[in-house]
């Protein structure tokens, strides 16, 4: 049995469901989450009465950012839990409802969502799974087998894309990693498949003919696959495409690679022409779209800069302007990425770094506070929140919000370099030359040629 959408709420409890969306609405958290948990005990199989609920308990917690936080609850050593793991095989049901009341006094207990993706998973209910799997990951975001386990399950849900951008985003912190890039090569398999048409096939809605079609394209698949195209490739592909539309005039996806043939050929708004037409589209709500045509409009400003004579008077004056306008562009067209889409953590990451090169130290501040939510963006984040404190002359703040970093990458990397390079800097701002040289050193003993390391290395010791 699988999941039921919000129309198979069963008569007898819709009442309580519509009053639940009201409490929440409300910001009335107690009563939502009472209300919500009565529908799922007559019915567990509602997917978004459950999603709700847990908007609801996170509401409660107070955690507008809950999802983001490492917690262990003082849940994995209750007798709900003992209860839950106890009855897990024999009644995933009631396993599953007792979870959820875990949850109701703390929405990030690990204890309490593994429960929730076995219960889950025993009861064929795969999008129940993920919810809690998000979670867990989020919590644990160094743990490759979670990642793993959630990216599969992204997938079987059909959120391929998604699956795929969590592994490669994971993979950058584990490269060379065998089991990752297997996980991504796996769930890469299953994306083609269901494009070419075996996925249909499989469940009966298929044919060997569409199957064919895909086939006849591997030639085309194959050179847009292609890092750098070739001038030759992308015009052939250019032609086939504008063909093809002639006669696929609803094939959204060739109006998005014809966008991308576009750009590489710097033909910029012929490609803002087509990502407009992919816009107007129930395609449109998609944050890459957004991001394209952002940067698609800042290459078209680039261009315009080069297109500048250098040896004209007023050069540098044009450079200056053009370069200030497209960075109040790049402000602009990211805080409308912001307001369509707040809860990207990646987007509110960008928008802190152009803040900050606007000079905007308070705003970007604030969307690095919550950017560092994305463990995939955290240490990057708390390094330009520490920048951010400095600038304000925190330094202190900026101090611990570095060690922080620090403590969180075990590879000594260009990453983990800059980090101690900027806790160094801080600390002599401070005055704690001592301190500063330790850092220092910790660089001069894997990497006497990052930046200036050498020179302050040897004027400290020249000071003594």
């Amino acid at each position: 049995m699988s999941e039921k959408s919000v129309n198979e709420v069963p008569r007898e409890v819709r009442p309580l469901f519509t009053k639940g969306n009201d409490a929440l609405s409300k910001e009335n958290f107690d009563y939502a989450i009472s209300l919500f948990s009565q529908v799922l005990a007559k019915e567990p199989r509602i997917f978004e009465c459950r999603r709700l609920l847990r908007r609801a308990q996170f509401g409660k917690a107070g955690s507008g950012g809950g999802f983001f936080k490492k917690a262990w609850s003082s849940a994995s050593s209750s007798p709900q839990l003992a209860k839950a793991q106890m009855i897990l095989r024999r009644d995933p049901a009631e396993a599953l409802a007792l979870a959820e009341q875990m949850l109701s006094s703390d929405p990030n207990s690990s204890a309490a969502h593994k429960v929730i993706v076995e219960a889950a998973t025993a009861m064929e209910m795969p999008r129940t799974a993920v919810m809690s799997l998000e979670v867990l990951a989020r919590n644990h975001p160094k743990d490759k087998a979670l990642i793993i386990k959630f990216a599969e399950a992204l997938a079987e849900t059909g959120e391929v894309k998604r699956a795929e951008t969590t592994l490669l985003e994971f993979a950058r912190s584990v490269p060379g990693d065998v089991e990752v890039a297997q996980a991504l090569k796996n769930v890469t398999a299953k994306r083609t498949m269901d494009e070419g048409g075996y996925g249909a096939l499989a469940s009966g809605e298929g044919s060997y003919r569409d199957i064919l079609k895909n086939e006849q394209e591997a030639v085309t698949l194959e050179q847009e696959s292609k890092v750098q195209k070739t001038d030759d490739n992308t015009d052939r592909l250019i032609a086939e495409y504008e063909a093809r539309i002639k006669t696929e005039p609803d094939n959204l996806k060739l109006y998005r690679s014809l966008a991308e043939l576009y750009t590489q050929k710097k033909q910029f708004d012929r490609a803002l022409e087509y990502y407009e037409k992919v816009k107007a589209t129930e395609m449109g709500n998609d944050p890459s779209l957004e991001r394209a045509i952002g940067e698609t409009k800042v290459r078209r400003l680039e261009q315009d800069i080069e297109k500048l004579d250098p040896a004209s008077v007023d050069y540098s004056e044009r450079v200056a302007s053009l370069n200030a306008e497209k960075l109040a562009f790049q402000v602009l067209e990211c805080q409308k990425r912001v307001e369509r889409f707040p809860t990207d953590l990646a987007i509110r990451f960008e928008m802190g770094v152009l803040y900050f090169q606007a000079g905007k130290i308070a705003e970007a501040t604030k969307e690095f506070q919550r950017a560092q939510g994305n463990p995939h963006k955290r240490i990057a984040a708390l390094n330009y929140l520490a920048k951010c404190f400095a600038k304000r002359k925190i330094f202190d703040l900026a101090a611990s919000t570095l060690q922080d970093a620090i403590k969180e990458k075990p590879v000594f990397d260009e990453e983990k370099k800059e980090l101690i390079y900027n806790l160094a800097s801080v600390l002599e701002t401070m005055g704690k030359k001592e301190d500063a040289f330790e850092q220092y050193k910790l660089i001069f003993k894997v990497d006497t040629s990052y930046r200036d390391v050498e020179a302050k290395v040897e004027a400290y010791l020249a000071g003594q």
